[in-house]
């Protein structure tokens, strides 16, 4: 759809303000990060706000610094699930994410340059 169309109003704007629609969370995503939480190490949760392109997400970080993201339905959800889960939890605006996830991700692009494989 063009500009003009936009304009002209062929398109009605979705409810968010934006000319996408972003997915909420769901069951599968909560399963998920269970999963995860339940499977690993030293995990910790990591809050993440609400962007133009992307609803409120958690970003889980194992101890070796493996980590998933999942949309979650609020932040208060995040905290609460990251307590009931025996974790802490934290807003990443304001700490940031940790070295050893920045580390994992190297770790991970340098064996796929090296043996041309995606780790599963």
């Amino acid at each position: 759809m063009g500009m003009l169309d936009r304009l002209r109003g062929k398109k009605r704007r979705p409810r968010n303000g934006g000319f996408t629609t972003v997915r909420g969370s769901d069951s599968a995503d909560k399963a998920h990060l269970v999963e995860f939480a339940k499977s690993r190490r030293g995990v910790e949760g990591f809050v993440e706000p609400r962007t133009a392109i992307s609803d409120i997400t958690m970003l889980l970080v194992a101890h070796d610094g493996e980590w998933t993201r999942r949309r979650v339905p609020s932040v208060q959800w995040a905290h609460s699930f990251c307590n009931d889960q025996g974790m802490p939890s934290y807003d990443a605006a304001v700490v940031g994410y940790p070295e050893r996830m920045r580390a994992y991700n190297r770790r991970q692009s340098q064996a796929r340059k090296q043996g041309g494989s995606e780790p599963s």
